[in-house]
C-alpha cells in the first residue's frame, strides 16, 4: 500500500518559512497544511495570514489552508478568499485542544455540537463549490462525541477527516486512545487520516500493522522534533544520513535568518527559536541540558555559540 505524509498544522511554527525549508532539506512530506486562520471579531485576514498563502511562498509545495470558525459567515469568508488565491480545499479545524479556543466553542470544544457543525456545513456546500477536509479530535470530553457527529458528517462530501486520537482536555498529554481510532473507522463512511504520537519510524509502522486500512499519516510534533523522520519514513530506514548535523545546521541557519529577518529586535527572535528548540532538543541525547543551553543565550552571539557547541557534540 502506497504511504502519503501530511504535516499536521502547528500554529507559531509551520508556516510558509518553515515548510520551504523543509523540503528543501529533508522531504517526506506529501501535503502541508497551514496553520488556521482564526478571525477576532472583524472579517480582516490578519496580514500573517495573508503572507503564508500567498502563492509565491508556496511555489514547490502542496499546501492545504485551514479555518478555526464556529461561523457559517466566517468560514464562508474565507473560502472567497482562498479562491481568490487559487486553492481549492479548505480544512476545517475541530481539533484544537487549548482553552483559550476550547472556551469558545471552537476546535475540539464544536464536537459536541453535530447540530451547528451541520448548520454550517449545509451553508458551505449549499452557497460553495470549495472541497472541505476535516481536522479533528475524538471529542474534547470524551471521545463518544465524535461517534456522535458521523451521522451529520457522512451526509456531506468530504475529503477526509484526519483524526487525533486523543480528546481534548488531554491536550498532549496522556497516550493516544487507538481503540477509539478503530471505532471511528468502524462508524464512517469517509475517509480517515490518522493523527497522533508518530515520532519513529517504528511508531508508523505499529500504526501500519493496528490499522491496516489507514494509508494517510499525519505527523506534528514529531516533525518538528525529528525532521529527518518523514524522509526515513519514506525510505523506510532507521539510519540517519552520515550528514545528520551539517544537514540539520543548513537548515537551522535558514529558518534563523528568514526569521530574523522578518521579526523585530531581539527578543522576538530568541523566543521564536526558544520554541523550536522546545522540539529540536528531543533529538539529542540529553534533552534537558541541550534545551538549557538555548535558554541561557541572551543575545545572538550566545545564541549562535549554543547552536555550535550543540550540534558539534552531536
Amino acid at each position: 500500500m502506497s504511504l502519503t505524509l501530511l504535516s499536521s498544522p502547528l500554529q507559531g511554527f509551520t508556516d510558509f518559512r518553515f515548510r520551504n525549508a523543509f523540503n528543501h532539506y529533508f522531504g517526506g512530506i506529501d501535503t502541508f497544511y497551514a496553520p488556521y486562520i482564526r478571525f477576532n471579531n472583524k472579517l480582516i485576514i490578519k496580514n500573517s495570514y495573508q503572507r503564508d498563502l500567498q502563492l509565491e511562498h508556496n511555489t514547490e509545495l502542496e499546501v492545504i489552508p485551514q479555518i478555526m470558525t464556529n461561523s457559517a459567515d466566517e468560514f464562508l469568508f474565507v473560502v472567497d478568499y482562498i479562491q481568490e488565491l487559487g486553492y481549492k480545499e479548505l480544512n476545517w479545524n475541530l481539533g484544537c485542544p487549548y482553552p483559550m479556543v476550547t472556551n469558545r466553542g471552537m476546535g475540539s470544544g464544536l464536537i459536541c455540537d453535530p447540530k451547528k457543525i451541520n448548520n454550517i456545513l449545509e451553508r458551505v456546500h449549499k452557497e460553495t463549490d470549495i472541497l472541505v477536509s476535516m481536522k479533528m479530535r475524538m471529542g474534547y470530553e470524551n471521545a463518544e462525541e465524535i461517534l456522535n457527529t458521523f451521522p451529520i458528517l457522512d451526509s456531506y462530501p468530504l475529503k477526509n477527516i484526519a483524526i487525533h486520537a486523543r480528546i481534548g482536555k488531554q491536550l498532549y498529554k496522556g497516550g493516544v486512545d487507538l481503540d477509539g481510532f478503530q471505532r471511528c473507522i468502524e462508524n464512517t463512511k469517509h475517509k480517515l487520516y490518522y493523527n497522533g504520537d508518530i515520532t519513529t519510524v517504528s511508531k508508523l509502522k505499529e500504526m501500519q500493522t493496528r490499522f491496516p486500512s489507514i494509508d494517510h499519516f499525519m505527523i506534528g510534533r514529531g516533525l518538528i522534533a525529528d525532521p529527518f523522520l518523514p524522509s526515513m519514513i519514506k525510505n523506510d530506514t532507521t539510519i540517519y544520513p552520515e550528514n545528520r548535523w551539517e544537514i540539520f545546521r543548513e537548515f537551522h541557519d535558514t529558518i534563523y535568518h528568514q526569521y530574523d529577518e522578518a521579526l523585530s529586535g531581539p527578543t522576538p527572535i530568541k523566543m521564536k527559536m526558544q520554541g523550536f528548540w522546545e522540539y529540536f532538543s528531543q533529538s539529542f541525547s540529553n534533552p534537558q541540558k541541550t534545551f538549557k543551553k538555548i535558554k541561557k543565550a541572551n543575545n545572538p552571539k550566545a545564541y549562535q555559540q549554543a547552536v555550535a557547541e550543540i550540534l558539534k557534540n552531536g
